[in-house]
């Protein structure tokens, strides 16, 4: 399992051209899940994303992590995590789970962080999303267990 996290000041997400969700201040993470991958794999990620400190404190040093400062998560799946270029310019997905069992984990993902105290949205498994995001920083962090 691999994450992107990217602290943003504000994000949306559409299918359809239709609003499905919205945050302020707090992290876009694109989820990548590996074939094998498991709820262990998943409870680390939502761990390690619940406590990320990327977020600055009052002396300008990240030092807060997304629930310490009030902002949320945009939890979005993304199956190209697991590209690979390395034998060609067309990406491979052999890596890359299983739909079913990916969106099991992807939503379980999700759930670990709301556990947690984080507030989470999400998108729209498997479908064609719009994404728009004001980064801050840039800050992109990336993670792979």
């Amino acid at each position: 399992m691999k994450f992107a996290a990217q602290r943003v000041l504000c994000a949306s997400l559409t299918v359809n051209g239709e609003p499905v969700s919205e945050i302020g201040r707090g992290l876009v993470v694109y989820l990548g899940v590996k074939t094998g991958d498991g709820e262990k794999q998943a409870e680390k990620c939502a761990e390690k994303l619940a406590q990320l400190r990327v977020f600055e404190d009052e002396a300008g040093k990240m030092n807060r992590s997304v629930k310490e400062v009030g902002g949320e998560i945009l939890l979005v799946s993304q199956f190209t995590l697991y590209g690979d270029v390395r034998k060609g310019n067309r990406p491979s997905f052999t890596e890359a789970e299983r739909p079913e069992r990916a969106n099991a984990l992807y939503e379980y993902t999700a759930a670990r962080l709301h556990a947690q105290g984080v507030p989470v949205k999400t998108g729209v498994f498997g479908a064609d999303m719009r994404i728009v995001q004001t980064n801050d920083g840039p800050v992109t962090i990336l993670y792979e267990i």
